[in-house]
């Protein structure tokens, strides 16, 4: 029985009457709240509110002197069949989608490093060699907190390596629960600190996810719901970090919030200039000599990779700025800003 639908059209129909023929659209109205009734008589037959519509319908049309027969009330416009692309239906914690939607195009994207000595590649393509010893954020934004650690690289050395990061994913209400990673050296565990894997119970925890690409040397963080792609890595004896972070995510901060390697890059009080590193010869040339099988672009990488088998003295710290060039290649939007020049 429809009568609840045709009871809702008359109320829409005379709901705005105004003016010198509103008598004449009454009547409309009503005929048609009339012709309403009659095509749900049979369905409706044994329902109190038709009955009651139907006598209703008689005592107004006598009132306003209004015909049975004569003109009806136009249809009322149907809405129109749920947009299954409209952003209420498209799922809100894949932020590529959304965005899509949004703006009519797709997202652009921005990449940070941070691996060996360390290095830091910024968001802007700027690059450093820095001391930073002790903690330092790399991010710090409303939706993302990375914090390395670093340690000396041997005793008594300038050089420090990263030998702790810390990763929180600040909680996200319809998306995800706050989760932490956490990776030491000699730790890269696949799953965050309360032993899950994904973002939690919420209906969008699925946009969070983590998996092992290389145990214990690689893993991928995959937060959909903010479009950003982390990769944490251990070479040798430092961790290397990788972002790739829809740039709405990565500005998504205030001024209380200037201090961030990935944006800002290292203070100028703690960069180390990388000639520093060679005054040795022969050392200079058997580090570059392995570089150069890992690296064959004599770019910002390879600067690096040379400096850092230099000052540690191992050979593992080629795998380091391979690591952070392959990152590079895979999360840089565009390829052509891969290699740095200094």
């Amino acid at each position: 029985c429809k009568i609840l639908r045709c009871n809702s059209e008359y109320v829409a129909a005379t709901l705005n009457l105004r003016g010198s023929n509103q008598n004449a659209a009454y009547c409309n109205a009503l005929r048609s709240y009339s012709h309403c009734t009659r095509k749900t008589a049979r369905t409706c037959r044994g329902d109190l509110a038709y009955h009651s519509a139907v006598h209703g319908i008689e005592d107004l049309m006598i009132q306003n002197n209004c015909s049975k027969e004569g003109p009806t009330s136009p249809p009322r416009p149907r809405p129109p069949a749920p947009n299954h692309q409209s952003f209420e239906s498209l799922d809100i914690c894949n932020y590529e989608k959304s965005f899509l939607y949004k703006h009519g195009r797709p997202p652009s994207y921005q990449h940070c490093a941070a691996f060996g000595d360390p290095h830091i590649r910024t968001f802007h393509d700027d690059f450093h060699t820095c001391r930073v010893e002790g903690s330092w954020p790399l991010l710090d934004n409303d939706y993302l907190f990375v914090q390395a650690t670093s340690s000396p690289v041997a005793k008594g050395s300038n050089a420090t390596v990263t030998s702790k990061l810390t990763i929180i994913f600040k909680n996200m209400k319809e998306c995800i629960d706050q989760k932490v990673y956490q990776a030491e050296l000699d730790n890269l565990p696949a799953a965050f600190e309360d032993g899950s894997v994904n973002g939690g119970e919420r209906p969008g925890g699925s946009s969070l996810a983590i998996r092992e690409r290389s145990p214990g040397r690689h893993v991928e963080i995959r937060a959909e719901y903010i479009g950003t792609t982390i990769a944490v890595r251990q070479a040798g004896r430092q961790l290397s970090f990788s972002i790739q972070a829809a740039e709405e995510v990565a500005r998504a901060f205030t001024e209380e919030q200037d201090l961030q390697l990935c944006v800002g890059g290292c203070p100028r009080s703690q960069r180390i200039s990388r000639s520093e590193c060679c005054r040795g010869r022969a050392a200079a040339e058997t580090a570059r000599a392995l570089c150069k099988e890992m690296l064959p672009v004599e770019d910002v990488y390879f600067q690096s990779c040379v400096f850092d088998v230099v000052t540690s003295g191992d050979a593992n710290f080629t795998m380091a700025a391979h690591g952070a060039l392959e990152d590079a290649r895979v999360f840089l939007p565009n390829a052509e800003n891969l290699h740095i020049f200094q």
